[in-house]
């Protein structure tokens, strides 16, 4: 789908489906080490049972799974097309910010987390914000075979 084309405010499950169609490369920002956190489990699930290429964001970690973690999204070494946000909603529009400096496409929410401001002005720039919803449950639900 040609990203004028996406929703930019994705709500149905055919609009998440859609987005979720175009998505290869992500980065989960507030991911943790301690294995009881949220954004521990759906890094790890989606590292071993999606076909996403799954980039780890924390400024306090050096790595996690055998993988590098990067300080901020502007550090990362590639471009991804979803930031996943395991992040206080006082915080998101930080991320969300961060987010459209790096061009990335959609920035993903967890459950509890939203900023209706922030959002609207990504969605302005044509960025679509998902708002409290997990990525590993409507991945699992929407992309089965990923």
């Amino acid at each position: 789908m040609p990203p004028d084309e996406m929703p930019l405010d994705p709500r149905s499950p055919d609009e998440l489906r859609a987005v979720l169609a175009e998505v290869r490369r992500i980065a989960i920002v507030g991911v943790s080490a301690d294995p009881s956190r949220a954004s521990h489990g759906v890094a790890r699930w989606l590292i071993d049972h999606s076909d996403l290429d799954v980039a780890l964001v924390n400024p306090n970690l050096d790595e996690l799974f055998d993988r590098p973690v990067h300080d901020t999204l502007a550090e990362l070494p590639d471009p991804v097309d979803l930031v996943d946000v395991f992040r206080r909603s006082e915080h998101l529009a930080g991320v969300i910010d961060e987010s459209v400096a790096i061009d990335a496409r959609v920035v993903w929410a967890q459950l509890g987390v939203r900023d209706e401001v922030a959002a609207a002005r990504a969605r302005a720039g044509g960025v679509a914000v998902v708002q409290d919803r997990c990525l590993k449950v409507d991945w699992a639900q929407l992309r089965p075979h990923g």
